[in-house]
């Protein structure tokens, strides 16, 4: 039993040396062999490695994929002609010489960020300061990211670092300056808001005129035109009654005197004082007289 125990123990032993000795190196890592405290070497192909086991060398690893630094919270910066403004910034970096990183940083990747962030900033305050807002906002932006990757070129190879890209999220004004310029911009509006309003009543104003013009002129086109065929109808209707009234006199005389009794008793409470004896009521005496009539 004892032996079998010697065997065992000696089995984990050698598995024990076996598994200190032994490591795999991923795509995504650096490993960096550490022989008594001091950098040995630094493998770069993924991998099964070996070493020596501890405490005569050890293994650190460390990511070789883009990181990414966001801008912390920033203080306010001056355009050339002294306006106030807030930048928000992304970085995107790796590391590309282990060695020279962990001179300078350690192993820890967030010593290296808060390093590289005041870094970041300045370059970026001293490209802001030579344009005006506009040329920040929106015509020399991407240059400004370029000469920030420019000016961090020489500090990242210290660093042991490669900065990939630099991103300017958002460009706004200080509180300050942001009321300021929200306070103009409804100033703006609303002038320009009363003048197309001025102008739209004017507009109006102008279509309504013209509108009761064309509206009077049609009218009165109308009203001509109405009164010329009422005169062409009175006129065909005279001549119409003459040539009636010539063709029996008698006929005549007795319809005239009916238009007159008709206009004389329209309403019922009409009263009329008239001598029975006159000629007014020549008609009616001859409807009721036969002898009369055939006078």
């Amino acid at each position: 039993m004892n032996k079998i125990g010697m065997i065992v123990a000696g089995a984990l032993l050698a598995l024990m040396l076996a598994a200190s000795t032994l490591f795999v190196v991923n795509q995504k890592d650096f490993a960096v062999v550490y022989a008594l405290g001091e950098i040995k070497e630094v493998i770069t192909t993924p991998g099964l490695k070996f070493k020596l086991p501890p405490p005569f060398q050890n293994v650190v690893f460390l990511d070789r994929r883009v990181q990414s630094l966001d801008s912390p919270e920033t203080r306010p910066m001056f355009t050339a002609e002294k306006k106030s403004l807030v930048i928000d910034w992304l970085v995107k970096w790796r590391i590309t010489d282990p060695k020279q990183f962990i001179r300078n940083n350690g192993v820890d990747v967030r010593n290296a960020e808060n390093r590289l962030s005041p870094i970041v900033q300045a370059a970026l305050n001293e490209e802001v300061t030579k344009r005006d807002v506009r040329a920040v906002l929106s015509t020399e932006r991407d240059k400004v990211m370029q000469g920030v990757m420019r000016r961090l070129a020489d500090d990242a190879k210290s660093f042991g670092i490669e900065v990939v890209d630099v991103r300017i999220k958002r460009v706004d004004f200080s509180v300050n300056i942001t009321d300021a310029v929200y306070r103009r911009m409804e100033s703006e509006r609303k002038r320009v808001a009363n003048e197309l309003r001025s102008t739209g009543n004017a507009e109006g104003e102008k279509i309504r005129a013209d509108a009761d013009k064309q509206r009077e002129v049609i009218i009165a086109e109308a009203y001509r035109d109405a009164q010329k065929i009422k005169g062409e109808g009175d006129a065909k209707a005279s001549a119409l009654y003459a040539d009636a009234f010539g063709r029996d006199p008698q006929f005549a005389e007795f319809y005239r005197s009916l238009e007159a009794y008709r206009a004389s008793f329209r309403n019922k409470s009409d009263v009329m004082v008239v001598d029975p004896g006159s000629d007014f009521f020549k008609a009616m005496r001859g409807a009721g007289n036969p002898g009369s009539a055939k006078k």
